[in-house]
């Protein structure tokens, strides 16, 4: 493997796996605003949020972790505000006592904040406006959920990051993913280049899953799972991801490590790999190989189609999953390339509308899928190029779904965020 392709994934695990603190859109809301104070240098008399639609819709129906239970775009905000520690980024929330969440709540009930909708932006867009006396201060975040592009003050731009100027140790190119050369870097990466990053994510997103499973949070569909379905390695694999999402979205304070930015997707692509790993009696090192399969396989799928849409993020960390799933096995590359294929073809074109608890169900769907996908895959069935969306090779039908998912679905974007915001009336649908 080239030299450049090695150290350029080694620096998109390092740079993608990270902490976070609860999902991951309410976090960059308050990080925003935690940011707003810390620049305006006083507490705000007023609090304005203006988000494009992905937000808004990724943030309505999730709780926001170290809060009590408060949802919302507002309650993200407020309560960065409030408690949250802009220096540690994803996990701004950290900080939060009690003491901070009732003056939030204070706050809330008082109108202290006012949420916009931005149109015309990047899917992820956050602007936070903070008021006190003849100062305001406006922090502005996009396309990644800590990427804080500009800062003004009193109208006066004080920062500003231009996509250009961007060091390259800061945006690894991900350009460079494709399934031929993931496998390949899989099985010849020095695991000490790694180590950190997977094991953090083996403990972190591990530490929830048995958080989610042990007590009800949510819907519960992890625990339903496991209950109902049996305690063989498939049902565990699912269990656990699910799980994770059941607690993660009803506000567990757990940090988990993400992948593609979001949480969801981190656990879904991680935690199954972990599950059947330990079931086949593989090395540490060997799980962690088969980890370097499912995390970059699931971002390969994501360079097309972007941090935020309308195209469930938890079916690529499902195929990422299942890819991994197969490498265990000691599958081919073909057989990688088809669990892929399989599970997109299958599974691709689920809908989010928006972080909340019926994440885990689409998890443990999405899941359901990659483990049939892999099972057809180390019989050497597909589907054949020409049926739908699979084209002639498994790179390029990548690229198609993805192109779907970000191009062909944003319409579906904007009617899901305008029933979601009342915009489109009920009633008025015929």
């Amino acid at each position: 493997m080239e030299r450049k392709t090695y150290d350029t994934y080694v620096r998109i695990l390092e740079s993608e796996l990270v902490p976070a603190l609860g999902c991951t859109e309410p976090i960059a809301l308050a990080y925003a605003s935690a940011k707003a104070r810390e620049i305006l240098g006083c507490f705000p008399e007023h609090l304005t949020v203006w988000c494009s639609g992905n937000i808004i819709k990724n943030v309505k129906g999730v709780k926001v972790p170290n809060s009590g239970g408060m949802k919302g775009v507002e309650a993200a905000a407020v309560l960065g505000v409030c408690g949250g520690d802009a220096r540690q980024a994803l996990e701004v929330l950290e900080t939060v006592e009690q003491k901070d969440i009732a003056r939030a709540k204070e706050l809330l009930a008082n109108g202290f904040c006012s949420c916009v909708l931005k149109e015309g932006v990047a899917n992820l867009y956050i602007e936070a406006r903070a008021v006190c006396r003849s100062d305001e201060v406006a922090v502005v975040i996009e396309d990644e959920h800590t990427n804080i592009t500009r800062i003004e003050r009193n109208g006066e731009v004080i920062f500003r990051k231009e996509k250009e100027e961007v060091p390259e140790k800061e945006a690894p190119d991900k350009s460079l993913l494709n399934l031929e050369d993931i496998i390949e870097f899989a099985g010849t990466v020095e695991i000490e280049d790694v180590r950190k990053a997977l094991s953090r994510q083996v403990r972190y997103n591990t530490r929830i899953a048995e958080e989610g499973l042990k007590n009800p949070w949510g819907a519960q569909v992890g625990k339903v799972v496991l209950e109902e379905f049996g305690d063989d390695v498939k049902w565990r694999a699912v269990a656990k991801a699910a799980a994770g999402s059941d607690a993660r979205m009803s506000g567990c304070s757990l940090p988990v490590i993400i992948n593609s930015g979001s949480g969801n997707q981190g656990m879904t692509c991680s935690l199954p790999v972990i599950e059947y790993g330990r079931e086949l009696g593989k090395t540490e090192e060997e799980i962690y190989r088969a980890l370097c399969v499912s995390n970059l396989v699931a971002l390969n799928q994501k360079k097309y189609i972007g941090s935020l849409s309308a195209y469930c993020g938890a079916v690529c960390a499902a195929a990422g999953a299942g890819a991994g799933i197969t490498y265990l096995y000691g599958g081919t590359l073909d057989q990688i390339e088809n669990t892929v294929v399989n599970t997109i073809a299958d599974a691709g074109g689920i809908v989010c509308d928006g972080a909340k608890p019926s994440c885990a169900a689409k998890i443990a769907t999405a899941l359901q899928a990659a483990v049939l996908s892999h099972k057809m895959a180390m019989r050497n069935l597909t589907f054949a190029r020409g049926e739908g969306l699979v084209m002639d090779c498994p790179e390029d039908t990548i690229k198609a779904v993805g192109y779907v998912g970000r191009a062909g679905m944003k319409q579906t974007d904007v009617e899901i965020l305008n029933l979601m915001i009342g915009k489109t009336k009920i009633d008025e649908i015929s």
